[in-house]
């Protein structure tokens, strides 16, 4: 079953007081990615709701997450949905906000460090592997002297707002890029200068 089949998890928090934060901007990929494939969120016997489909006919299949743990929790949904599924760790690809990457900027890579990202320390203790693909969304740092973890639970700002559909729209194709050509070809896409 899971030959073809690549688990695409959109970190963030659950709930509507969460919903337009930076730091859901990976839900907010995957839920470009359910339009595009046509697929509604349904709630799933592992602690998330999903969305699958194909990425055209005969290609390869998405099943898109959003764990309903916190993001820093994040880990035992992707574990518990990588075992249901079949999906090893090298076809797992989680998209999420990244503050040392510039706004509207996507960055792909596989493994490394967590970086300070709690929701990414989670998952790389709960799949024992840090070697899972990431869609590094980047947010930006915050202004000034503001606290990192209060800028990342604050909505997108108004400017922002408005670039924000072509950010959701490039993570998006760069992950579909990843799973029909591979991370070397999606990252000298996403990577080269514009």
């Amino acid at each position: 079953m899971a030959e073809n089949t690549w688990l695409v998890v959109g970190l963030g928090n659950p709930g509507a007081q969460y919903a337009g934060n930076r730091h859901n901007v990976g839900q907010m990929v995957a839920d470009e990615l359910a339009t595009r494939l046509g697929a509604a969120f349904k709630s799933h016997k592992t602690p998330s709701r999903i969305a699958e489909g194909f990425v055209r006919p005969g290609g390869p299949k998405l099943v898109l997450a959003k764990p309903n743990s916190y993001m820093n929790t994040s880990g035992g949904p992707v574990s518990a949905l990588a075992k249901f599924y079949g999906v090893p760790v090298e076809r797992l690809i989680v998209v999420h906000d990244e503050l040392d990457i510039p706004f509207d900027t996507v960055r792909l890579k596989r493994g490394g460090g967590h970086g300070g990202h709690n929701g990414l320390r989670d998952i790389q203790k709960a799949m024992d592997s840090p070697d899972f693909t990431r869609v590094r969304v980047g947010i930006g740092r915050p202004p000034g002297r503001q606290d990192p973890a209060d800028f990342v639970l604050k909505d997108f700002a108004g400017p922002e707002r408005q670039t924000l559909p072509n950010l959701l729209a490039d993570a998006a194709d760069a992950v579909e890029a990843i799973v029909e050509d591979g991370l070397v070809a999606a990252q000298q896409r996403f990577h080269a200068p514009a």
